[in-house]
């Protein structure tokens, strides 16, 4: 409408133009998707089941299980992007330490903490592998991830990102309500019951490498819009 009166006064069509202070709307800000805490209890059920379930499998099952279980792990455990945990390189994490450097947008290098059951799936994972395990800090990784990569299909080769994506998915297909979610909702659920839990904002923002405070304000409108549900079903008085 704005180009159209534009048009109009421009080519003397019309005295005045109408459309000038009319501003654009702004389209309502989705949440993310995110994993509630009873999925993720949910999510992690699931895992142990297959994992138990591969013990009598032949060897490259189990290893496939496992590789599984440590994306899943790690996803939930680091708030990692999909590009960041495809790019990992076995000198990309430190189990020592407890911690891994991703490479995010802009090819920024940031330190993650990694949680215990994350390192633990890591390092059941790579000792079914027979590779060594990532203890201490190498030297600067080149932008491209041509090293050792962290997780591998059965001929050694490093995990496509589409193949990450399928691994993810599979798994969330057997949690009641997950069904079609990415990889990226366990990225927003890491966010999310951080926050719900009181972390800062700041320190959420710094571990999801996010450039600007505003791109991770987002997660706290699910946080308000949890506790306004919780208030509204437990107050007397709420409505």
């Amino acid at each position: 409408m704005r180009a159209l009166f534009r048009f109009l006064y421009r080519t003397d069509r019309t005295p005045a133009n109408p459309a000038r202070g009319v501003r654009t709307p702004r389209s309502a800000s989705e949440l993310p998707p995110y994993l509630t805490r009873a999925q993720a209890d949910s999510l992690f059920e699931r895992l142990d089941e297959l994992s138990a379930m591969a013990d009598d499998l032949d060897e490259p099952v189990r290893i496939r299980r496992a590789r599984n279980r440590a994306i899943v792990e790690l996803f939930y455990s680091s708030g990692l992007r999909l590009s960041e945990l495809h790019a990992l390189d076995l000198d990309s994490v430190d189990l020592r330490e407890r911690h891994l450097r991703a490479r995010g947008k802009g090819s920024k290098e940031r330190i993650v903490p990694v949680g215990s059951n994350a390192l633990e799936a890591m390092a059941s994972y790579l000792g079914l592998t027979g590779r060594a395990r990532p203890a201490g800090r190498s030297g600067t990784r080149p932008e491209s991830s041509s090293g050792d990569p962290l997780f591998t299909t059965t001929t050694g080769r490093r995990l496509s990102r589409r193949q990450i994506q399928r691994v993810v998915q599979g798994i969330l297909e057997g949690v009641p309500g997950a069904e079609g979610l990415s990889p990226h909702a366990l990225r927003h659920s890491f966010a999310t019951h951080l926050l719900d839990e009181g972390a800062d904002l700041m320190a959420v923002r710094e571990l999801l490498g996010h450039a600007s405070l505003s791109t991770t304000r987002v997660y706290t409108h699910t946080s308000k819009e949890r506790l306004l549900e919780a208030y509204r079903k437990a107050h007397p008085r709420a409505d």
